[in-house]
């Protein structure tokens, strides 16, 4: 199979420990590209949200899941908890910069799955039927 030329580049551009178990990315980049991990980021593009407006707009997600997430992105610098001084509290959740340069590619590959899904689900059925004993 010919690999692109824009991909070996990318696959170059990659830190080179990057694939090392010990890396120090590693477990960050795990915490990101979980799927809850992958909509909050892509949820919170259109602005800042507050916790039940998350809630809604992340389908199936429930709220210890949620809130799981929101803390571990708030820790490596993706999401910003902005607390307004009122009674009770008005928590909302806005991308950081460092979460705006991230949501781009994340949104890249969510955008390249939808245009996609229905040939992965045929070469899924595909593969299936193959599989299945008779």
């Amino acid at each position: 199979m010919a690999v692109s030329e824009q991909l070996r580049s990318a696959y170059r551009l990659l830190a080179g420990d990057t694939f090392d178990n010990r890396c120090p990315s590693r477990p960050i980049m795990d915490q990101v590209t979980t799927r809850w991990g992958t909509l909050i980021i892509a949820a919170l593009i259109t602005g800042p949200h507050r916790f039940s407006a998350l809630h809604r707009t992340v389908g199936g997600i429930s709220q210890k899941m949620l809130s799981q997430n929101l803390r571990a992105l708030v820790r490596h610098g993706l999401v910003a908890r902005d607390v307004e001084p009122t009674v009770p509290p008005q928590v909302t959740y806005r991308l950081t910069g460092l979460g705006e340069g991230l949501a781009e590619p994340l949104c890249a590959m969510m955008i390249w799955f939808g245009s996609n899904t229905d040939a992965m689900i045929e070469a899924r059925e595909r593969h299936d039927a193959v599989a299945e004993p008779s």
